[in-house]
């Protein structure tokens, strides 16, 4: 048995007062130091002393590890001119995202408290690297492909990659999902075929949608900067399917959509009555031009969401930090303090009842997965904590994933 402590622990939406909390694998009690201590007499004690916050383990829900070598070679500032610089150099990229950079990348994910993340994967070659981080991962085999001719191959590969996600160990922590690349890449009846493994299997599913002002242009009217780029690479001038058409053959099978931010308020309000939730990830839709999701429309209609960092394709860090602290900049509209607490909520217990996972709150029975802070000085406004927490931290001072602490968090 283990105890963690700290000056305040975030418990149920708040802040709680010296908490201590008595974990194996799972959270077995919570009550004053103290109190743990004589009913647990032989366990160790970790305490974060003053100024220390301790939370559930973040979760960032929409990664792509294969693009993690990418520094200055990718264009950004548009949509298009990024996805054209990401066609020309994907190869020498992806080929040089070899496993050790990758695991850097998960690393980096830990220093700034991520216990759990979804990984996007395109070709499997992250699953070796996912199996051996210390982090769970949902990981979404992703399905890409709107040529006719090479649909059964690419849908066989598919098959394939979710097989061996499935057959992996039970204690690598990895959770097989399933990822629809975007309305304009995939071929409706691959969609269709995908969905029903997803709905048979019980299987998490993502999909881009309506990230730049192109797709709908694209989607409603085969025109605008996506028709040049159709006819040069895939000498079409016709778009696979339509906006609608896309966004019904999910209904029934809650869906975690990446980006929107071009939705209405119409589809928007369908996606509420449907039960979706969305990602957000506010850095690379201005890396890439893409504008501001308007994250006081999916709070006005409930829409769960979450924040995410997208790859190194569209960010420079996957720290949690650095997004909650863009999020709170591009996001103006909404009073700071509440918006703080809507950013932490979206990566603890949003993601956690999204995808069905015991973490995301310290709350007996849940896994012991804990990211503790230490803040610079003495809080003033106990309300305060969460802006205070994301203002001032860049990695966390401690980490746990199922009970473990985490040793190689500072060598």
């Amino acid at each position: 048995m283990k105890i963690i402590h700290a000056q305040y622990t975030y418990i149920d939406g708040a802040f709680q007062t010296d908490r201590a909390v008595a974990f194996s694998q799972t959270i077995e009690a919570i009550d004053s130091l103290e109190a743990l201590q004589a009913r647990y007499p032989n366990a160790t004690v970790d305490s974060g002393g003053e100024n220390s916050v301790l939370f559930p383990g973040f979760i960032n829900t929409h990664v792509h590890l294969e693009f993690s070598a990418n520094k200055t070679t990718l264009q950004y500032g548009e949509f298009l001119p990024w996805l054209d610089s990401v066609i020309e150099h994907r190869a020498d990229l992806v080929g040089a995202c070899n496993n050790a950079l990758m695991m850097e990348a998960c690393e980096a994910m830990m220093r700034s408290g991520i216990t759990t993340f979804g990984a996007i994967s395109s070709f499997g070659t992250e699953l070796e690297v996912c199996m051996q981080t210390p982090q769970k991962v949902i990981f979404f085999n992703e399905l890409i492909g709107s040529n006719p001719m090479t649909a059964d191959m690419l849908y066989a590969d598919f098959l394939e990659r979710i097989d061996a996600s499935k057959d992996t160990p039970l204690e690598a922590g990895i959770t097989p999902a399933i990822a629809i690349h975007a309305p304009y890449s995939v071929h409706p009846i691959m969609i269709k075929l995908a969905l029903e493994v997803a709905k048979n299997e019980d299987l998490p599913v993502s999909a881009h949608l309506l990230e730049s002002s192109a797709e709908r242009e694209w989607l409603e009217e085969n025109s605008g900067d996506f028709l040049p780029f159709f006819e040069k690479y895939f000498t079409t001038s016709v778009a696979v399917s339509g906006l609608s058409e896309f966004i019904e053959q999910f209904d029934g099978l809650p869906t975690h959509f990446v980006h929107v931010v071009h939705a209405n308020q119409t589809e928007l309000e369908y996606l509420a009555k449907q039960g979706h939730s969305i990602a957000h990830c506010p850095r690379s839709n201005r890396l890439l031009g893409c504008g501001r999701l308007p994250l006081e429309k999916l709070l006005a209609l409930n829409i769960p969401f979450t924040l995410a960092t997208d790859g190194l394709s569209s960010n420079t860090s996957l720290n949690l930090f650095d997004e909650m602290r863009a999020a709170l900049m591009m996001h103006h509209l909404q009073p700071i303090e509440s918006l703080a607490n809507a950013l932490i909520q979206s990566i603890t217990s949003t993601p956690a009842k999204i995808f069905n996972l015991n973490s995301g709150e310290i709350a007996v029975g849940k896994s012991a997965d804990f990211a503790r802070i230490k803040l610079p000085d003495t809080i003033q406004n106990v309300q305060n904590i969460a802006l205070q927490s994301i203002l001032h931290t860049h990695e966390v001072e401690r980490l746990y994933i199922n009970g473990e602490k985490i040793d190689t968090l500072h060598p």
